[in-house]
């Protein structure tokens, strides 16, 4: 089970100290992202990974959730990786069946799992979405 760019190896690469706290706000994480608020918001939709905590209408993020930012950040901005490419990048990160003693079937299984997964959160995220 082996992760090629771990979140915290892209934070450790981009040389960016997080602040030992539990909760970001969306413009804390626009600041050390170097990103606009609107690309964060955008991103929220498109990679289901993320999905920081919403009160009051107001979004919260966990260090993960800047960890994650940053690592679609270098995926999409330094490495040249397209939106899609990026989500399946992403998808396959928890385990590179490649990397495994897995056989072709249990190969074949884990992936449709990993998509399976993908596409239930993404669904969710939609319900959430439309029923608030």
């Amino acid at each position: 089970m082996a992760k090629s760019n771990s979140s915290s190896q892209i934070a450790e690469q981009l040389e960016i100290e997080l602040p030992d706290k539990k909760y970001f706000t969306i413009g804390e994480v626009a600041e050390l992202s170097e990103l606009k608020s609107h690309v964060l918001r955008y991103w929220e939709q498109v990679f289901p990974q993320l999905e920081p905590s919403k009160r009051r209408g107001r979004r919260y993020y966990q260090k993960k959730d800047v960890l994650l930012v940053l690592e679609i950040k270098s995926l999409l901005h330094d490495q040249g990786f397209t939106i899609p490419g990026a989500k399946v990048r992403l998808s396959k990160r928890h385990l590179d069946v490649s990397d495994s003693n897995l056989d072709q079937e249990q190969r074949s299984v884990v992936e449709e799992l990993q998509q399976i997964q993908s596409e239930l959160k993404e669904f969710r995220t939609y319900i959430q979405g439309r029923y608030k």
